[in-house]
């Protein structure tokens, strides 16, 4: 090696070591609030009693440790960096945690499968960590990890205006590509998951990040090793957040692979007698099959796009799925009604993965926010339906308040309040 040579590696070592005693001894390494963990968890849906975690870029562990003693799971954290392991197993330890959070040395895109077995995992956590290998590679590498039914909670920076400034951009460029959201969200689909919740982290949740970080550059000692060159990254990206918060964020995503059984996609209008036979069929009268056709002759409640059907292996279409528009108040919302599945196929999943299908295909529309549904209050909450008057919304007519739902696909977004309003094919 020639001493050029060996001079670079000392200098790469020292940025290295000097970088990570910034970090050292932080609650976090990313925008996060233990707060956020708990809704990120709360979107990602019911978990088996001790649910098995991979908590994927752990750092020093603050979301393992509060997976492990509120949600009961045992947690595999996984991280490049020793020193961070080492503070997970020492708070874990003093929380009496210890049995509940095992530690790995490992690369996150380099997980093998005899360390790491397919469908090993009922919920893979990838909070602030999968920039380092890329969302897109994240989401098909991972994906093998999980038992069926499980979920992947992934974390993404992204552009939140539709015109970032130059300065912005050119940062960007130096630390790795941001897409808008619609992009990401479009992404994750594309790539065989649906979606079952995002949410855009709050402005708080970078400063349990960067108010200790900003402390630790204040403090830190200029001539030490490296420390020059961190302390000048570090600046330069508090100072961009500063000056340029509004133009990016994390948006966390709750996702769950498709259901490989049902093949789902639009109608088309080859499907419109088979999807009246199937409606007929699933309610055992001819009432709903005439609501889907009525609604489908509804210019201002019909969405192209938005009736979805599902198909299995030799049986046609099996399921169905519909969202139209309606208002609450004076603003624009989507309801979610009729949804059915073949009665020889009912309890089978044709009927959720249908109904995820065309979620997925209202979120990506970005237009609506809201979809309100009628239905089963032990059902509709699979979906992340909650009772709609939590958001101050209500019908025009009685019925159980746990039985109107309401499902916000953006949360960055408002949401209106008021009475709902539903297409006169509705007569409600």
């Amino acid at each position: 090696m020639t001493d050029n040579a060996q001079h670079d590696d000392i200098q790469h070592d020292a940025q290295y070591e000097a970088f990570f005693s910034l970090h050292h001894g932080l609650p976090r390494q990313s925008p996060g609030s233990d707060a956020t963990t708990r809704r990120l968890l709360s979107l990602c849906g019911p978990l088996p009693e001790r649910p098995r975690v991979l908590d994927l870029g752990c750092g020093p562990g603050r979301a393992a440790l509060l997976l492990a003693a509120e949600a009961g799971a045992d947690v595999t954290a996984v991280d490049l960096h020793e020193p961070f392991l080492d503070e997970l197993r020492q708070a874990a330890d003093a929380r009496g945690l210890g049995a509940a959070v095992r530690t790995v040395r490992a690369d996150m895109g380099e997980l093998s499968p005899a360390d790491f077995p397919d469908g090993s995992f009922d919920l893979v956590w990838a909070e602030g960590s999968a920039y380092n290998i890329g969302f897109d590679t994240a989401l098909a590498s991972w994906r093998r990890l999980l038992a069926p039914g499980g979920s992947l909670m992934v974390s993404e920076c992204v552009w939140t205006t539709d015109e970032p400034s130059e300065e912005a951009r050119e940062f960007w460029r130096g630390h790795g590509s941001l897409r808008p959201v619609a992009e990401v969200t479009a992404a994750a689909v594309a790539a065989g998951y649906h979606v079952l919740g995002a949410y855009e982290q709050p402005e708080s949740d970078w400063d349990e990040y960067y108010v200790p970080l900003a402390e630790r550059v204040g403090s830190a000692d200029p001539t030490a090793p490296g420390m020059a060159s961190a302390l000048g990254a570090t600046r330069a990206e508090l100072a961009m957040r500063r000056d340029h918060a509004a133009e990016y964020g994390y948006v966390a995503y709750a996702l769950r692979p498709a259901d490989p059984r049902w093949r789902t996609r639009p109608e088309t209008a080859a499907d419109l007698a088979a999807v009246h036979a199937l409606n007929a069929a699933a309610f055992g009268t001819p009432a709903e099959a005439d609501l889907v056709d009525a609604l489908r002759a509804d210019a201002d409640a019909w969405v192209p796009g938005l009736s979805y059907v599902a198909e299995g292996q030799g049986d046609g279409i099996v399921a169905h799925a519909l969202v139209t528009r309606c208002h609450v108040g004076d603003a624009p919302a989507l309801a979610l009604a009729p949804c059915a599945a073949a009665p020889g196929l009912q309890r089978r999943g044709a009927g959720q993965a249908v109904i995820r299908a065309v979620l997925d295909a209202a979120r990506l529309r970005g237009e609506e926010n809201l979809v309100l549904v009628l239905g089963h209050p032990e059902y509709y909450p699979r979906f992340g339906f909650v009772p709609a008057s939590e958001y101050g919304i209500r019908p025009s007519f009685e019925v159980p308040d746990e039985a109107m739902m309401a499902l916000v696909l953006d949360g960055s977004r408002p949401v209106p309040r008021g009475v709902i309003r539903y297409p006169a094919a509705f007569g409600v």
